[in-house]
């Protein structure tokens, strides 16, 4: 059984006389919700960056890297505590910053730290103090429930 197109409805344009009067094409502005108080600055001495720990440990984002001027061959020390791991350019540091610039955490301090592949860590470059510092997101959420309340849900503490 076939039956009859019907025909779409476009409706017609209305002549330009017939159009609102005021700028064309700007619409009102809306207002702004009011803040409840002023959002603190992001400190202009770090750069900030997310990575994903892979399976042999590697962790980048080039944008933090480059932020620290550090070089294919640098020599880097690594330490760590918990949750956190710490990458300080040293002439004496057993780490070598490959080619690619990612940083390679070791087994022992990603057991100590927890960190698993696949785990997302928080980069954060200090270019002057020369450190990058890979933070767990579990260190992350508990800075944060620490210091900036959630918004409660019904049914929830969080």
């Amino acid at each position: 059984m076939t039956s009859a197109l019907i025909p779409p409805i476009i409706p017609r344009r209305s002549p330009p006389g017939n159009w609102p009067r005021g700028r064309r094409g700007a619409a009102g502005t809306l207002p702004l919700p009011a803040s409840p108080g002023q959002a603190p600055a992001l400190a202009a001495d770090v750069v900030y960056g997310l990575g994903r720990i892979d399976a042999s440990g590697r962790v980048a984002d080039r944008t933090v890297t480059r932020a620290l001027g550090w070089h294919d061959g640098d020599r880097l020390t690594l330490t760590a505590s918990a949750g956190v791991v710490t990458a300080r350019r040293d002439p004496d540091g057993l780490a070598i910053l490959p080619p690619r610039h990612y940083i390679v955490i070791p087994a022992t301090l990603r057991y100590r730290c927890g960190l698993l592949p696949g785990d997302p860590v928080l980069l954060a470059a200090r270019p002057a103090e020369d450190t990058l510092t890979a933070y767990s997101l579990a260190v992350v959420d508990q800075a944060l429930a620490a210091l900036i309340p959630f918004p409660a849900r019904k049914g929830g503490d969080r």
